[in-house]
């Protein structure tokens, strides 16, 4: 019997709704991606880490809820090296994005060695992370501190992020009080920038607040589709300024049991009621179920800010307490809530993590030097496919026990290669997290290995070596 052409026309309808539904239901069923990352948050700033003066109960339950990484670490002990290596996948060394932008610190006559070079942007020929999903369907979106570029050509939006909110130039606000405004004066030149605000709002707007106020909005915007949003806070940088309430309680703490100033304690405590924000924003939605949450820091804790005890040093020092930094990952294909896994983990693991996580396809020739999380996360593996991690920082900057290095991490074994001296450090980092016993000469093998290994990773990645100087002066030096 022959098909009318109404009953050709039923059956067509027919097929394309259900083709319709499928994709529909395919795009309902990705996994969303929040991704948290606050600036200069130390690595036992948090309750879930040990604190017991910083407040934090929002950030606690997405660790009780996820998984903690305890050995992670930030590519950089400074903040635009780090924040690229997420993006990109790849080692600040292999970018040639190894200084904080746009520096500043170093002295023609104070200094022995001439920096290595470094670039003043994240470059367009990087495929971001950003790039990677949107072109599976994802919307992205960046709220907050970016740090990696000019705005003619290197903001969010010209890396692949269809909304950027607040993402400028500069690395700190001029205020974290509305109008947001402020100056600063460059170290080496004596000029002032001035920095404009980074997003509107009114009288007596706190800047944490405003840019969680953006994620959820966005979140909102965007719940029907699958989505990717960076929340970047500029806190808990410099200058230190929390709420007042919130700043004179910690002051009522006895100065004795104090982690830190209480004004960074505020700003620790906004921080974890922004992340509250963003959870019960998913829980309402119900998206948490299907939602990706990633909570960071760039780097470690600011010596005039926290106490980053245990761990030796502070943010801008490649000790421990410059580059070890918390990290808690919640998603929906995690097995066992609240575990916590030692394996060392660094900030190129997220590109091919959020990757995998979502189902979309990897990009080994981008995130050359990170390794999915993904086996940790689901508790199908201990460990992961590497023999070690590697940073590389040929700079001078003006904090605490800083001096220009390049680092390898192999197990427990951390070795240390000053780039002004030549001289190296050994530290078996399960016996001494606080780095205080240098075992280079009672380890001269591992020693040995590790160093030739360092060398290795130096020229695979093309490691811009630093020079003589031939403008220092020793006597200045040793009037600083």
């Amino acid at each position: 019997m022959n098909t009318t052409l109404p009953t050709k026309l039923l059956l067509v309808l027919i097929t394309s709704f259900c083709s319709f539904s499928l994709c529909v239901a395919a795009a309902e069923e990705k996994t969303n991606v929040v991704f948290i990352l606050v600036d200069d948050l130390g690595w036992n700033d948090i309750g879930c880490m040990g604190s017991d003066y910083y407040q934090t109960p929002n950030i606690d339950r997405l660790a009780a809820r996820g998984v903690r990484f305890t050995n992670a670490y930030s590519a950089c002990a400074v903040c635009s090296p780090t924040r690229a290596a997420i993006l990109t996948g790849k080692y600040p060394a292999r970018l040639l994005l190894t200084q904080w932008l746009p520096s500043g610190r170093w002295d023609r006559e104070r200094n022995k060695m001439i920096e290595g070079r470094y670039i003043g942007e994240l470059p367009l020929e990087e495929i971001t992370v950003a790039e990677a999903l949107r072109e599976a369907g994802y919307t992205t979106g960046y709220v907050g501190k970016w740090h990696l570029g000019t705005e003619a050509f290197y903001y969010p939006q010209h890396q692949g992020f269809d909304v950027n909110i607040a993402g400028r130039d500069y690395g700190a606000p001029g205020s974290y009080f509305y109008p947001f405004e402020g100056t600063w004066k460059i170290p080496t030149t004596g000029q002032v920038q001035v920095k404009a605000s980074p997003v509107s709002g009114k009288e007596g707007d706190y800047l944490v607040d405003r840019l969680a106020e953006e994620a959820e909005h966005f979140i909102r915007s965007h719940s029907e589709e699958p989505f990717f949003l960076m929340l970047a806070h500029y806190a808990v940088h410099t200058p230190l300024q929390g709420k007042p309430e919130k700043v004179d309680a910690y002051k009522r703490v006895d100065p004795g049991t104090r982690q830190g100033n209480p004004k960074y304690a505020a700003m620790v405590e906004s921080i974890d009621e922004s992340v509250g924000r963003v959870l019960n924003t998913l829980n309402e939605l119900d998206l948490d179920n299907r939602t990706l949450v990633i909570f960071t820091s760039d780097n470690g804790g600011f010596a005039k800010a926290t106490d980053n005890s245990p761990l030796r040093a502070n943010k801008g020092s490649h000790y421990e307490g410059g580059i070890r930094i918390p990290a808690i990952v919640s998603s929906p294909r995690s097995q066992n809530s609240g575990s916590v896994c030692d394996v060392p983990v660094i900030s190129t693991d997220w590109y091919p993590t959020i990757l995998e996580a979502t189902d979309t396809p990897l990009r080994p020739f981008q995130h050359l030097d990170g390794e999915s999380l993904l086996p940790l996360i689901e508790s199908k593996s201990d460990s992961l496919d590497r023999e070690a991690i590697f940073w590389h920082y040929p700079h001078y900057n003006q904090h605490p026990q800083n001096f220009p290095c390049s680092i390898v991490r192999r197990g427990d074994w951390k070795l240390i290669e000053n780039l002004e001296t030549g001289e190296f450090e050994l530290y078996h980092l399960g016996d001494d997290i606080g780095e205080s016993e240098n075992r280079l000469k009672s380890e001269p093998k591992i020693a040995s290995e590790l160093q030739a290994l360092l060398t290795s990773w130096k020229i695979e990645v093309g490691a811009d070596p630093m020079r003589p100087n031939p403008e220092y002066q020793e006597s200045i030096k040793s009037k600083k």
